[in-house]
């Protein structure tokens, strides 16, 4: 690699381009935060000259714009083809910019649309709560179930109903319509779309995970701007896709470990979540690393009181320090309907997880203490978990616990309106309610107690205890989830009371077929799936999203928006492009 002096004499004239021509990363039409650093490249169709490259932004070279010069890469690692790249690279003024990047014929241009944003903040307090996976069926199924229907009307209302901002969401990724929720997270959390399976980089054509030309996520705006405390809280491990949204930097969503190094070099106030097996050194029993990092005791030497238990997480309420790592389970934490009711999953193996509301109720005690104010995440990672495998009922009563994780945050926000809300999903799953099952129906086949327009009635979930749960999933007339994709798999049409379901086991070739522990349960229909047959779960659906909000700068979510677009509303809300460190 050597220095590209030729962009700094780079040509003004401005060319559409061509079919086939160069990459230029970050893509047409990008949203860029004033002073937020981020990195530019250009990918070449074939290897190049040096001589023979131009950058411009605006008709000016582009170093002059961005004040750094570029790096020419003759070779890219794995490609016969040449590149450009200027990493960390900032805009202080907002307005539209036009690249122009060109190697003989090989030419492209794109736009990129730079923003300010207030230079006070609007709200001292922001909590983005994201069900992952969460469709509106979920929501609906969560709201009869925990509150019951009579005559057609709804018994009462979840939290999330109440919220009086919305917006649909576009979900899809930069290479295709359907999406996974690494890119979707990091839209929201960078104001960047990406491919499948990135975490906070435009993805590129190079095999190294970790070269990929990198955006800002909102823990390191806050980091560089603000003066605020971060919390994540999730019931999956912390490393997943969805949390890692928030520090990660990497191509490939499975590099769990380097993304845990990552967490550890950000350090947000309070972490609560699974994953522990990533934070312990590899010569420790569980561990999922393959160094000799010990990450549990980096943070308790930087300060932060570990729990591993509900009970330890509440004792962590007396900590002066506001800093607390929460970390119970070796990989993701137990549903709610196995946590709290039906003592399955892993439950035995880790009796005393909290709850999802046990830990955004710790986060917001801790995360209070600053007198700047702070940004919570808070994540219900197994409706979609759930949600994957069609084990509906799992995956609603952990709608319906993220519905109660709601009511905590509207309970800070009424005592401290200066807090904005935010609820929503990062994709959806392609689930609808068809109508009820009813077991007091004739005969023997199961299908046949499906029942559908005025047959379907209402279920009779019982809620004796007033907890917003009903006291059994499995009752004789309940709602009938249905999937419009999955593998084949047996339909029980009931409750999955031994453990979560597993719809589809592989076969001697490696092909996911019917998982024939569910054959013989009486009245089982056996249902051909319609994904390929290396898929062995439901897939995401390409449906917006619901967003709701509250509170200050919530009037900004509204119609149509791209999840990149969300991401532009809290930064404005923060004032991200202003410096407020003291």
């Amino acid at each position: 690699m050597r220095s590209l002096l030729a962009i700094l004499t780079a040509t003004t004239i401005l060319v559409p381009a061509v079919a086939g021509a160069a990459t230029v990363y970050p893509l047409d039409r990008a949203t860029i935060l004033t002073a937020s650093p981020f990195d530019v490249k250009v990918e070449f169709d074939g290897v190049v000259a040096g001589s023979d490259v131009t950058v411009t932004i605006n008709g000016k070279p582009a170093a002059e714009v961005l004040g750094k010069e570029a790096t020419f890469i003759e070779k890219e690692d794995g490609v016969e083809a040449s590149a450009v790249r200027l990493e960390g690279v900032t805009i202080a003024e907002p307005g539209t910019y036009t690249v122009v990047a060109k190697a003989g014929d090989d030419e492209k241009t794109v736009t990129w649309e730079v923003y300010g944003t207030s230079a006070e903040p609007k709200a001292k307090n922001v909590i983005f709560l994201i069900a992952d996976g969460l469709s509106v069926a979920h929501r609906t199924a969560a709201r009869i179930m925990s509150k019951g229907m009579t005559e057609g009307k709804a018994n009462g209302r979840l939290n999330m109903d109440d919220l009086d901002r919305m917006a649909f969401i576009g979900t899809s990724s930069t290479e295709s319509v359907a999406t996974d929720s690494a890119n979707t997270m990091s839209a929201y959390m960078t104001g960047h779309k990406s491919a499948v399976n990135a975490l906070g980089v435009y993805a590129d054509r190079t095999a190294d995970p970790f070269d990929d030309p990198k955006v800002e996520t909102l823990v390191e705006a806050l980091r560089r701007q603000t003066s605020k405390s971060v919390g994540i809280v999730t019931t999956s491990e912390l490393q997943d896709a969805t949390p890692a949204a928030l520090f990660a930097h990497t191509r490939r969503r499975a590099e769990k470990a380097a993304i845990n190094t990552q967490i550890f070099d950000l350090k947000p106030e309070v972490i609560l979540g699974g994953g522990s097996a990533y934070f312990l050194p590899q010569s420790v029993a569980g561990s999922k690393r393959k160094d000799d990092t010990d990450h549990i005791e980096g943070f308790k030497e930087a300060g932060y009181t570990l729990a591993t238990t509900k009970g330890e997480l509440e004792a962590a309420a007396g900590s002066n320090t506001g800093k607390v790592l929460g970390l119970f389970h070796t990989g993701n934490m137990d549903t709610t309907l196995d946590r709290e009711f039906l003592k399955k999953g892993t439950v035995e193996k880790f009796p005393e997880q909290p709850g999802l509301v046990d830990m955004t109720k710790a986060a917001i005690d801790q995360l209070s203490k600053n007198a700047e104010g702070f940004v919570l995440i808070v994540e219900a990672a197994n409706v979609d978990k759930m949600s994957h495998p069609l084990d509906w009922d799992r995956a609603v009563v952990d709608t319906i616990e993220f519905d109660k994780a709601i009511g905590v945050a509207r309970e800070f926000a009424e005592k401290n309106p200066d807090t904005l809300i935010v609820v929503t999903g990062d994709h959806t799953h392609g689930v609808s309610i068809i109508g009820t099952v009813d077991d007091e129906k004739p005969g023997d086949q199961m299908r046949e107690k499906v029942g559908t327009y005025a047959e379907a009635g209402f279920p009779n979930y019982v809620d004796s205890n007033g907890d917003g749960y009903p006291d059994s999933v499995d009752v004789s007339r309940r709602l009938f989830l249905a999937a419009n994709n999955g593998p084949d798999h047996y339909e029980t049409f009931r409750p999955k009371l031994d453990g979560p379901f597993v719809p589809a086991i592989q076969d001697e070739n490696k092909k996911y077929i019917a998982n024939e522990a569910y054959k013989d349960v009486p009245g089982a229909v056996f249902v051909e799936g319609n994904i390929p047959r290396d898929g062995d779960t439901g897939v995401h659906a390409v449906d917006d999203v619901v967003l709701q909000a509250t509170g200050p700068g919530s009037e900004n979510f509204k119609g149509y928006m791209e999840q990149s677009d969300v991401y532009r509303v809290l930064a404005d809300v923060l004032a991200l492009g202003a410096a407020q460190k003291k």
